[in-house]
């Protein structure tokens, strides 16, 4: 049996390359506001497409990559831009990075935008728009539970800020819509921005 040649292994090599163009899609909103549930039904459909899709929640973020960090508002900026650098490396890498990552101040956010403008890495804002009372009904986390009993202080939308966003790529109210059909108006915006 002969051995195939260089120019036959290395269109066979080709073939098996997958080529992807890589994003951040990051998902910004207050705590409950289902955030990482509409970034894990959005991963789902991308990946049946064939693309590279990673999902950096942001509790996972916390135990393995931002450990020993607080909730001031220095250290959420420092953790916010970790993720961001992490986001971006995955997007210049044609990964679909999706950061389903409260965030809560603008000039955080805009420093991760900077940076992904800055390498060329597509960088889409998406404000999931939950309102509080909705947001602290579903309580995932029973954080709204406890910050009501006073058993815990600077809760984001209660009693920390949070900036929304002015002008976000897309604006998901999602108590007015099923998390198949929030994901579905992300899933079509990248479709029109090419990335999906």
């Amino acid at each position: 049996m002969t051995a195939p040649s260089t120019e036959e292994t290395a269109s066979t090599e080709e073939q098996e390359i997958h080529v992807t163009t890589g994003a951040t899609v990051w998902l910004t909103g207050l705590p409950s506001a289902g955030k990482t549930t509409i970034a894990y039904e959005l991963a789902g459909r991308l990946r049946e497409e064939g693309h590279l899709v990673e999902v950096l929640d942001g509790d996972e973020i916390r135990e393995f990559i931002s450990a020993g960090l607080g909730f001031s508002r220095e250290d959420r900026h420092t953790n916010v831009q970790r993720i961001g650098f992490l986001a971006e490396l995955l997007a210049r890498n044609g990964v679909k990075a999706l950061v389903p990552v409260i965030a809560p101040y603008t000039d955080s956010r805009e420093a991760v935008r900077k940076r992904h403008q800055e390498s060329g890495a597509a960088y889409i804002e998406v404000h999931v728009a939950t309102p509080v009372d909705v947001c602290s009904v579903r309580d995932v986390k029973g954080l709204y539970a406890k910050q009501a009993a006073g058993e815990l202080t600077g809760l984001t939308g209660v009693d920390d800020p949070y900036e929304e966003p002015e002008s976000p790529d897309l604006r998901i109210e999602s108590q007015h819509q099923t998390v198949q059909e929030s994901a579905a108006a992300l899933h079509a915006l990248l479709t029109e921005r090419g990335l999906a």
